[in-house]
């Protein structure tokens, strides 16, 4: 069965430009490029991936599809534009040359989640549906009810939730995280990620697989097997589990489903959404 890892990170560490990356997560402020993943990603039996921007620049962007022209495993890449620039159609229009750039991410969750109705950033979405791209929403848990009221005027346009919307797995809270991530898969234009599970609210050192039964179960309920794309967020996750125990506690959730129903998860859902 094809698996498609569709979330990965790569960056030359730069310690003022990476200042989200702590103290406490020390262990990934260094160098991250495809030769240190591709080994684990083939001994977990996938065969491509998906970059995704880490900083806000269109330098991050080009950085990337530099990358993906020298590693085939690259399928696709998820870059960073300036949504709220009045030239962002000239922009688009230069990277539609670009044939593995298949959309853009704004890292939302360092916002107040308001942007998203100024007119400039609606119009910023709204160009990116024209030339054909996604969107990918990175959001903290409290900001996931806005976005399931906001992505409505977009119906034509392509969403994907980043990290389940990051729940607070650690804490143990249910509560409004399933009611909303609920409202937001009402929308048909949008799929979740099932990645991120080693982000910032999860305990790094002690987690047990049960820890995300419940997210995951009712994140496959809400979006249905054919919404849903599997992703590692490798370098971030290595915080907390290797490539392959990612890869591996993912296999565990699946198992349950018909085979079909994993070949979506692991690949097919990504190669439609992204166009891979």
């Amino acid at each position: 069965m094809e698996r498609i890892d569709a979330h990965q990170h790569f960056w030359h560490y730069d310690s003022i430009r990476d200042s989200w990356i702590t103290e406490e997560m020390r262990a990934i402020a260094r160098d991250f490029l495809p030769t240190n993943v591709l080994p684990s990603m083939q001994a977990a039996g996938i065969s491509g991936c998906v970059a995704v921007q880490a900083d806000q620049s269109q330098a991050e962007t080009d950085f990337l599809l530099v990358l993906a022209e020298k590693y085939d495993a690259i399928k696709g890449v998820v870059g960073w534009i300036d949504l709220l620039d009045l030239n962002i159609e000239a922009h688009l229009e230069k990277y539609s040359s670009s044939p593995k750039l298949k959309g853009f991410r704004h890292i939302l969750q360092a916002e107040d989640i308001a942007i998203v109705q100024e007119k400039r950033f609606r119009e910023g979405i709204k160009a990116l549906g024209k030339y054909g791209y996604t969107y990918d929403i990175l959001v903290h848990r409290h900001q996931i009810a806005s976005i399931a009221a906001w992505v409505g005027d977009f119906e034509e346009q392509r969403f994907v939730l980043d990290h389940l919307g990051k729940p607070n797995i650690n804490g143990k809270e249910r509560a409004p995280w399933k009611e909303d991530v609920s409202k937001l898969a009402a929308h048909e234009q949008v799929y979740c990620k099932l990645s991120g599970l080693f982000a910032e609210d999860i305990n790094w050192k002690g987690w047990r697989a049960d820890d995300f039964s419940f997210y995951i179960e009712h994140v496959l309920e809400a979006f249905g097997p054919g919404r849903v794309i599997f992703g590692t967020d490798w370098p971030v996750c290595t915080l907390a589990a290797s490539y392959e125990q990612v890869a591996d506690l993912i296999e565990g959730f699946l198992s349950s489903l018909s085979m079909d129903e994993q070949a979506q998860i692991w690949a097919l859902n990504a190669k439609d959404f992204y166009g891979l």
